[in-house]
Parts: C-alpha cells; sequence; structure tokens
C-alpha cells in the first residue's frame, strides 16, 4: 500500500512540526525536484527493535540519537509500555527482540524487559557496557541460562583507547573491556561496534583491536560491525535523495533485503506513547511514526531521510550479522 500526503492527513503518521521539517527534505512520495521517491516495501517481521529511551550515562558529541544523561527526546522504556507489542510480534513471527538506546542499562526496569522478551524470542542488545551494564551484573546474570539467548554489541569507537576516550570520557574504553570481559566469562555472546571513516584501512584497524583483546585475555575473534557518521538528530548531510529509478540498482525482493525496513520495525515512547518506526535510524523525523505494528507492516516506507543513503549505498545494518 502507498501511503499518500491523505493518509498522512487521516492521522495514520504523526506531522508534528520539526527544525527538520518536510519542507525542507521535499515532500513524502517526491524529491525536492519532483521526482517519484524510492521506496520498499516490507517482506518479513524478522526482527523487532526497541528504543529504551534517550537518556545515556555518556554525552557522545556524535551520538545520532543526542543521548545524554537524563535526556528524554524518547522516553524510557517500561515493560508495560512494551509487552503487548512483543506477544503482537511474536504472533507475528518475528525471530528476534532488539535493543538499543540510549543506554538501555541507564533505564530502570530494563532488565524486566530484556527478561520478558528472552522467555520468548533471541535478544540482540547494543550497550558502552561501561558504568550501567556493571553495576547490573548481578540481574544480568540469571538471564544466561534464559530460554533463548541474549546477545550484546559492545561500542568501542577506536582501537586507541585516548581517541575513544575523547568523545566518551576519561576511562570509558577500560570500562568497555571490563563489560566485554565480564559478559564473555559468563557465557554470553559479544561483538563489537566501532567508528568507521572514509580512508581507513579496515583490515589494519581490526587487527589493532585484536592485539588489545589478545592483550587483555579477550577472545580475538569477535565480530566487527562497523559504522559510517550518521549525524545527529535532525541534521542532514546532503546525502543525495533517493529516487524510483535509483532503486533499479536492486530490482527484486531478494536484492532489497538488506535494508532494514524490509524486515524489521523499531518502537520508540515519544511524549509518552509508544510508537512504531521503520528502523533504527529515521526517529528525528515523525513523518515515519505508526501507531500500531500492524499498520507499520502495511506502510510502504519512502527512502526520504539522509541515512537512507547509508542503506542504500553501503548496505549498512544495525542488525546482527
Amino acid at each position: 500500500m502507498t501511503l499518500t500526503d491523505s493518509a498522512l492527513e487521516q492521522g495514520r503518521i504523526a506531522t508534528v512540526d520539526t527544525t527538520n521539517s518536510r519542507a525542507l527534505r521535499g515532500a513524502w512520495t517526491h524529491t525536492r525536484d519532483g521526482e517519484p521517491r524510492g521506496y520498499i516495501d516490507f517482506q518479513r517481521l524478522d526482527e523487532l527493535w526497541l528504543h529504551t529511551g534517550t537518556a545515556c550515562n555518556l554525552s557522545c558529541p556524535f551520538c545520532l540519537e543526542g543521548s545524554r544523561p537524563g535526556d528524554d527526546r524518547l522516553n524510557a522504556m517500561r515493560l508495560g509500555d512494551v509487552q503487548p507489542f512483543l506477544d503482537e510480534a511474536v504472533e507475528l513471527g518475528v525471530k528476534q527482540f532488539s535493543f538499543t538506546g540510549g543506554e538501555p542499562f541507564v533505564i530502570k526496569g530494563f532488565i524486566d524487559i530484556l527478561r520478558y522478551a528472552s522467555e520468548r524470542r533471541p535478544c540482540f542488545v547494543l550497550t558502552n557496557a561501561t558504568d550501567p551494564l556493571l553495576r547490573r551484573v548481578h540481574q544480568l546474570l540469571p538471564l544466561a541460562s534464559q530460554p533463548f539467548p541474549i546477545r550484546f554489541r559492545v561500542s568501542l569507537d577506536h582501537p586507541d583507547p585516548s581517541r575513544h576516550d575523547r568523545d566518551r570520557g576519561e576511562g570509558s574504553f577500560a570500562k568497555a573491556l571490563q563489560g566485554i570481559r565480564w559478559l564473555h566469562e559468563h557465557g554470553f555472546d559479544v561483538s563489537v561496534a566501532r567508528q568507521q571513516t572514509s580512508d581507513e584501512d579496515s583490515e589494519a584497524v581490526e587487527a589493532s583491536f585484536r592485539t588489545i583483546f589478545r592483550r587483555e585475555g579477550l577472545p580475538d575473534d569477535l565480530s566487527f560491525t562497523a559504522f559510517p557518521d550518521f549525524g545527529t538528530p535532525g541534521s542532514d548531510d546532503d546525502s543525495p535523495e533517493i529516487t524510483e529509478h535509483c532503486m533499479d540498482k536492486y530490482p527484486t525482493d531478494e536484492s532489497r533485503a538488506h535494508f532494514m525496513c524490509s524486515y524489521s520495525r523499531m518502537l520508540v515512547k515519544q511524549q509518552g506513547r509508544v510508537k512504531v518506526y521503520a528502523c533504527t535510524l529515521v526517529d528525528d523525523d515523525p513523518d515515519y511514526a505508526v501507531d500500531t505494528l500492524r499498520n507499520s507492516l502495511d506502510t510502504r516506507v519512502m527512502l526520504r531521510h539522509h541515512r537512507c543513503f547509508s542503506c542504500y549505498r553501503f548496505g549498512a545494518s544495525c542488525s546482527a550479522p
């Protein structure tokens, strides 16, 4: 089903004005130049993401969510908020629940959510693995024996600790290693999210990480996911707009399957209300929000957000490999 401006006017999608307004980004269905936009149709619900809120213990200047201590742009989730969506997702055949923030372990009650979710499907948690996680290890340890496994992806931006700590705070690199060590020693699967630069030697960067892991007594075969700079909320990096013609590059459902919006959705809580977004990267654009999970699966996703270009060009995905 194609989402039209009339559908927006009927209230299916939030149309709150922001500084990054539709007028600046072009219409929902057409680019600034009037060409039909590229789009993705839903294929299957493999993954449901839950955004635990933008509160974080760190204040990274590059954070794509603008997270920091006490931040409430996206509200903190509670089990009561998400339980109906988790149950519905199971009915719809979801294969995995994934969690991002902010920092999930900052949120009071996150362990309750994770316990409920991991009784129903495998879980995947993005974390900086510093103080909030380390303070909750006594709560996390019993979840190692849940019916479904819980995997973690820990943020380590650079193999140079001083460069990592420059943005995340002094000692953050060492604490993240401590968190990785605890997770690994207690049977949880761990991978690493790192930053990617346009001129990097990827093999050399990851070899540097592995040298550190060996020195610290950690496994040197941890997998990596490298992310470009997505910009902060409301920003626009002047990425090229994606037209229907551009999508000739991906002519089949199979070739479009790497786009997260073809197989995943994300829950966020805004102004006390849970909404469903197309993916983990577009929650700063209210036009992507739908009120129910089932409705979101029937909504054609227009590739309007500037972050959509990363998926288009690089096959970027926040999902686990």
